[in-house]
């Protein structure tokens, strides 16, 4: 309905543009009526307003005409101050105090489509207030949701910290870059990992950084290691050799479990977004500090695709 009326004022608002029919009314009317059509070429709607009412006063003989204008000047879609009342009332007006007059026809399609107008925007106002109401909503459930997240870890934490058992095996998912501690198969904790810079596919051979794939164990510790604190993982076992040998290369080694590297703690938070190491599987600091503690050597390690 919308459309309809911008139509409807489109097709009628030349009358107001091409100029008026008031001048031979007057010179003061004349230049009065001129006035307000410049106003309103100018997009000065309400300036415009003000002269159309001035004319009504001056020559009331051609109300029925001024409060055709009036109407579609309030109604008008570019008009950004419209004021859908005001126009009915300047048509309302007209057809009740001018039944003779040549712009009646025209006056009642423009406040049957005004009416419309009305309707439909009390429904999108409606529909609106109510989008807005969900989409608050919806916040409000996701405040909830990471509160409890965050209560939820908070716990977590605490239960992890009073842990007297060492995990007895670590699973690491590459895909999921997802580092799992558990004690007799229940999860302890898990960690978001970075692994080689080549992530794709098992380890072959020395410098493809690649993280390697398969069953292995924690062999050694360091705690003396550039990259904080390191656990190390027994890469290459037989299935690793095995291959490098077919393919006559050396299967590499010294693969860790590590933090970030010394003097690079500040980069702790962006290095844990991209897969950096040669191969190894790298977490933050804090986070080797509890693996380190809580992986023993001789825990199995299980690297998965």
């Amino acid at each position: 309905m919308y459309h309809c009326l911008f139509f409807a004022c489109t097709m009628i608002t030349p009358i107001l543009i091409c100029g008026c029919s008031y001048i031979n009314k007057g010179y003061q009317v004349r230049s009065i009526s001129l006035e307000a059509n410049n106003f309103f070429n100018q997009g000065k709607y309400e300036a415009s307003l003000r002269k159309y009412e001035q004319i009504m006063e001056l020559h009331p003989a051609v109300t029925d005409r001024v409060l055709f204008e009036m109407g579609i000047i309030y109604a008008y879609p570019m008009n950004e101050q419209k004021d859908y009342q005001q126009s009915l009332e300047c048509f309302q007006k007209l057809v009740r105090d001018f039944p003779d007059s040549e712009y009646r026809l025209d006056s009642q399609m423009m406040i049957l489509q005004i009416h419309n107008v009305i309707v439909k925007d009390k429904k999108i106002a409606v529909q609106q207030t109510q989008i807005e109401t969900s989409r608050q909503e919806i916040k409000d459930k996701e405040s909830e949701n990471i509160t409890l997240q965050e209560k939820i870890e908070a716990l977590e934490q605490k239960i992890f910290t009073l842990r007297t058992e060492p995990a007895d095996k670590v699973l690491i998912e590459k895909k999921e870059r997802r580092l799992t501690l558990l004690s007799k198969g229940e999860v302890v904790k898990t960690y978001k990992i970075a692994l080689g810079g080549n992530p794709i596919g098992p380890k072959e051979r020395q410098g493809d950084n690649k993280t390697p794939e398969g069953t292995y164990i924690i062999d050694s510790r360091n705690k003396d290691s550039d990259y904080h604190l390191s656990l190390r993982i027994s890469y290459p076992n037989e299935n690793d050799i095995k291959r490098a040998k077919e393919l006559g290369v050396s299967p590499g080694g010294d693969i860790m479990i590590h933090g970030i590297k010394n003097g690079l703690m500040w980069g702790g938070a962006y290095l844990a977004e991209v897969d950096w190491t040669k191969g190894c599987i790298a977490v933050t600091d804090e986070e080797m500090e509890e693996i380190y503690k809580f992986v023993p050597n001789g825990t199995i390690v299980e690297i998965r695709p």
